[in-house]
């Protein structure tokens, strides 16, 4: 068992658990304590081309436990030959696991995996210790990193629909008696039930407050809609590099740090581009591989700017040792989303931006940049020196300028709203002044001419 050096622990990020009404799955802040990591899998099961190897799997898990306050102590590689469907483990393995909890001293054990209620209670049990699988995990990291009141809402609704499905009967002790005298009142709701009826209420009222934030975000996307300037989302793996990336290309300050999930909240910023055209650039949140399903419906508000695109920036770790599952697990959490990429008819154009190309050696990146060559939506750059940024600029000026077209417009000289709307927004090839007004022959993007006619027609 491998012990995580001094270093990997001084790296600990802080942070710590969040509760719900005082229902917490945690059940108590996890502070600095003595975590342990394993990854389960079922020796000799077949690995294909986009399939995880369980030493990068381990990795991930320690580098997501990483990410909250807690002292990693250490992780191990656990094969099995099957799954159990009481404690997932056999019991040789169980009571190797307890030896290590109690001689450790651990708080908590991480399996990287997916539990049900029963094998998540039986191991409790049997290990004598707090046990969380990988979607808890990732429940706490989202937890501890929601700045805006719409994130933690989204959180709060993705644990407590977590949670309800985690309240299995082991607090039968705790019944209640109905009012009445004698025996004749029976046992009354029990603490399981009244657990339940509490997170029911609470989920209701979570999703009536998110009904009117989302009701507010879609005010402000139909608002962009009207204004005459294209979206292009930066979407990835989390820790992929966007939120650095998007520093660079927006000459911003958001939080870009080397950790899973630093950027939870939506940022969106304005750049000009080389053809004159304004764009808006949105840093959305990481994706990863399993991500929970009730995350993704609770982020799917949050999510849809990326619906809104009209170019996606699919930013990748060329780095990574796993960057093409890492791509793979990214397309299908569009997929889910219902994001059509460009390919697959009509979807929206797609960028691979091959990030953290400055860590790569000088012969990997040659081979990179011949790649490139060979397909034109591919740039290798790096978001922290900006190397191949402006070649990125360049690439998504040249795909929204692809459908652009040549008008000539005569604007009388009284109407200056529209003199200034072209002035704008299109590239002007010529003016010529005339008795009636102003023959402009300019270069427009076919879709912001399509909404500007429409405003000018109500």
């Amino acid at each position: 068992m491998a012990d995580r050096t001094e270093q990997n622990r001084s790296a600990n990020q802080s942070g710590g658990g969040w509760s719900t009404d005082g229902l917490s799955y945690l059940q108590n802040k996890i502070e600095r304590q003595r975590v342990f990591v394993f990854h389960p899998f079922v020796r000799g099961e077949k690995q294909n081309s986009v399939c995880r190897t369980p030493e990068s799997r381990l990795e991930e898990a320690l580098g997501l436990a990483m990410a909250i306050r807690v002292e990693i102590v250490g992780g191990e590689l656990a094969p099995i030959r099957v799954i159990r469907p009481a404690t997932y483990l056999g019991q040789g393995k169980l009571d190797e696991i307890k030896s290590q909890a109690k001689s450790q001293r651990l708080d908590l054990l991480v399996f990287d995996c997916e539990l049900t209620p029963i094998q998540q209670r039986n191991l409790e049990r049997a290990l004598d210790v707090k046990v969380i699988d990988r979607t808890a995990l990732i429940l706490e990291i989202f937890g501890d990193r929601a700045s805006t009141k719409e994130g933690e809402l989204q959180v709060e609704l993705a644990h407590l629909v977590y949670q309800r499905s985690r309240l299995v009967r082991s607090w039968t002790h705790l019944e209640r008696q109905r009012g009445g005298s004698g025996f004749l009142g029976g046992p009354g709701e029990s603490q399981i039930e009244s657990d339940r009826r509490i997170i029911a209420d609470r989920i209701t009222r979570i999703k009536k407050q998110l009904d009117a934030v989302t009701r507010t975000r879609t005010l402000h996307r139909s608002r962009r809609k009207k204004a005459p300037y294209p979206i292009v989302a930066l979407v990835g793996y989390t820790n992929a590099g966007k939120s650095t990336l998007f520093n660079k290309l927006t000459n911003s300050e958001v939080k870009a740090e080397d950790m899973l999930f630093a950027t939870l909240d939506p940022t969106l910023r304005s750049i000009d581009m080389p053809s004159g055209r304004k764009i808006i650039i949105s840093d959305t949140v990481g994706f990863i591989s399993e991500l929970p399903t009730m995350l993704i419906a609770a982020f799917r508000a949050t999510l849809e700017e990326v619906l809104e695109a009209d170019v996606i920036v699919h930013v990748r770790d060329a780095a990574h040792g796993d960057t093409d599952v890492q791509k793979q697990d990214v397309i299908d959490v569009l997929a889910e989303l219902g994001v059509k990429l460009d390919g697959e008819g009509g979807g929206t154009p797609v960028i691979e931006a091959l990030n953290k190309a400055d860590l790569l050696g000088s012969g990997a990146l040659e081979t990179l940049k011949l790649q490139a060559e060979r397909h034109n939506e591919i740039v290798p750059l790096s978001g922290l020196s900006g190397y191949g940024c402006d070649n990125l600029i360049e690439k998504i000026d040249a795909i929204l300028g692809a459908k652009d077209f040549e008008l000539e417009k005569l604007v009388p000289y009284a109407d200056g709203a529209t003199q200034g709307w072209i002035h704008s927004n299109t590239k002007i090839l010529s003016e010529q002044h005339q008795d009636e007004g102003i023959l402009y022959k300019f270069i427009v993007d076919p879709v912001i001419w399509a909404k500007f006619e429409k405003r000018q027609s109500q």
